[in-house]
């Protein structure tokens, strides 16, 4: 399938970023989607261990989760995410947790290494949400000093995947906000233009890299 597509039938500014569904999936129930998950944290943890960072920023951060996952393991954490009820749950995530992560609100194209530069930048779930990868990736390689770990869905099988289980099957298995959509060699040849990928984990279904970008 191409490298990336875009799915939307409604005009998209240039540089919009575009909202998920907001389906915790972090903390389900499902039996099926608790085991892709374990399969997801698993490639988390071993790929930010493997940068040996002690400390990292999280680009499109959501609630939270991996960015208080990664402080568990002794890192410290900032996050920012473009929408204020995310950073809000994230917020409330850290305190109930009594964590020290700091979370902002920010636009992921104004980020600036001086302030947001980190040993360890992740960026997980996010690029398929953004009109211009591209872009987006110029940015997120600034700020990592050096390492970058970045996960997208896993084309054909995602949108498959859903189709299996009833979901979006107006959109042919296309979760809302989803505009971007690799297969898994897509999207290492999009990564590879802008840092040297080290490491590539693929849990079902998902790609994610570890990359330097010195």
């Amino acid at each position: 399938m191409p490298q990336s597509q875009t799915f939307s039938h409604t005009p998209i500014a240039a540089y919009d970023n575009v909202a998920g569904n907001h389906y915790d999936k972090y903390n389900t129930g499902n039996p099926i989607a608790r085991w892709l998950m374990n399969g997801f944290l698993s490639a988390f943890d071993t790929l930010a261990a493997q940068s040996g960072a002690a400390e990292a920023f999280e680009a499109g951060c959501g609630e939270g989760h991996l960015s208080l996952r990664l402080e568990r393991a002794g890192l410290n954490v900032r996050g920012v995410d473009l929408e204020e009820s995310a950073i809000a749950e994230a917020r409330a995530n850290a305190s109930d947790e009594g964590a020290a992560a700091q979370f902002d609100v920010a636009d992921l194209y104004t980020l600036d290494p001086a302030t947001h530069g980190a040993p360890l930048v992740v960026s997980c779930e996010v690029l398929e949400h953004v009109p211009d990868p591209d872009r987006a990736l110029d940015v997120l390689t600034k700020l990592a000093q050096p390492w970058l770990l970045v996960s997208v869905p896993r084309e054909p099988v995602w949108r498959a995947m859903n189709m299996a289980r009833g979901k979006y099957l107006g959109q042919l298995g296309n979760t809302p906000g989803h505009i971007q959509h690799w297969s898994a060699s897509g999207f290492e040849a999009l990564v590879s233009r802008h840092a040297r990928i080290v490491a590539t984990r693929r849990p079902l279904p998902w790609t994610m890299l570890l990359c330097r970008c010195d």
